[in-house]
């Protein structure tokens, strides 16, 4: 068996399409930090002495097993298609596919950026395969009509050497894949295309049923975690989301480095700029001015009038140990206290648990708050 085969191991096929150390500096482009980071303890520069921390009882996930999860493997293996469930190891893996849920990442398999957390390959991506879309579009209808798709989460890499980050190429194939599948609920995870708005218009006028965007973690862990990105432009781009019409979606890591208030604190953030208000109102829709780190105040009840619809969090796994340590483990206990708390304050549904992650139930989350539900009954009326 060679590294290549679609039925090699994942983390064999990982290895073998990333000769490099996965992941890369997270620190590299980044000033020195003016207050400490006590998550990065490798100030001595030997980044390989970071274990990777033994899991909790808790963090054990059932083997994939079941019909409807070997139908869909055996038709992936068949026609050579590969899922980021597969690639990244997915706890959930086996859940999802039994109720028929995949996800798939486009634009290549190399990364403009190096995050501190992420497994993908950072590097020069290859030239944009132009004829991708339509072989996604005709790998879904494979999946659909042969082993029950019925929801799609579509994702990619950074392609931050490309004009419009690669949004023409996600527009493209959002519409060809709603063309190619009638039915199947169509949920997209988003770069932040360096807040060119423009591309992230493509994104929108291709209505995807959901579009999701993590902001991944706090505010103050974004000079280790997201290096090249900004909290402030992502929580842009979900509000513009949101005043648009569409469903909005945010997920974060936890045991990263944050603390449990700033958690809370970006629940906070989030509510308060997504909500939809007028364009003029500089106060955010509340009354409220943001503080000078940016942050804003606890919301109250009058700012959740249509704010960001659905929130995930779930346990930071330390990928390899060139990738930042896990500082802690979350218990159930604290992610049942984040939901409840996420709720309150105006999220409509909220994913949060040690095993959670970005598609998490994600086609549940399609049918309660999108437009599936009726394009779904047209078909069947058509019948």
């Amino acid at each position: 068996m060679t590294p290549t085969q679609p039925d090699a191991p994942p983390l064999t096929r990982t290895v073998a399409r990333h000769p490099r150390p996965l992941g890369g500096d997270p620190l590299r482009v980044v000033d020195r930090p003016l207050v400490s980071l006590s998550v990065l303890n490798n100030a001595g520069g030997a980044v390989d002495h970071m274990t990777v921390k033994r899991k909790p009882p808790w963090l054990r996930a059932k083997v994939p097993g079941g019909p409807e999860y070997t139908k869909l493997r055996t038709l992936l293996q068949s026609h050579r298609l590969h899922t980021v469930c597969e690639e990244a190891g997915c706890p959930n893996m086996g859940e999802c596919w039994s109720r028929g849920v995949a996800t798939i990442m486009i634009l290549g398999d190399t990364c403009t950026r190096a995050c501190g957390f992420c497994n993908v390959k950072t590097g020069r991506p290859n030239a944009l395969d132009r004829d991708e879309p339509r072989r996604v579009a005709e790998s879904l209808r494979l999946m659909q009509e042969g082993a029950g798709l019925k929801h799609i989460v579509i994702t990619s890499v950074n392609r931050d050497e490309l004009a419009d980050g690669g949004a023409g190429a996600w527009a493209e194939t959002i519409v060809r894949a709603r063309e190619a599948c009638p039915g199947l609920s169509i949920e997209v995870l988003i770069p932040d295309f360096e807040g060119n708005w423009g591309a992230l218009q493509m994104v929108i006028d291709a209505r995807p049923h959901i579009i999701n965007h993590n902001l991944e973690t706090v505010r103050r862990m974004y000079p280790a975690v997201r290096p090249s990105a900004k909290f402030d432009r992502s929580a842009e781009l979900l509000r513009r989301v949101k005043e648009q019409g569409l469903v909005a979606k945010t997920g974060i890591m936890v045991g990263i480095g944050e603390r449990d208030e700033e958690v809370l604190a970006l629940m906070d953030d989030v509510v308060q700029r997504t909500a939809v208000r007028p364009p003029s109102d500089s106060t955010n829709g509340s009354g409220a001015r943001p503080g000078a780190d940016g942050s804003m105040p606890h919301a109250p009840q009058t700012a959740r009038a249509d704010a960001c619809d659905i929130l995930t969090i779930g346990q930071y796994l330390q990928p390899t140990r060139n990738h930042l340590p896990i500082d802690r483990w979350v218990t159930p206990e604290q992610f049942a206290m984040f939901k409840t708390e996420g709720l309150r304050r105006g999220f409509k549904v909220v994913e949060s648990g040690p095993l959670v992650r970005s598609s998490y139930h994600a086609d549940h989350q399609a049918d309660v708050l999108s437009d599936i539900g009726a394009e779904r009954a047209e078909l069947r009326s058509r019948a």
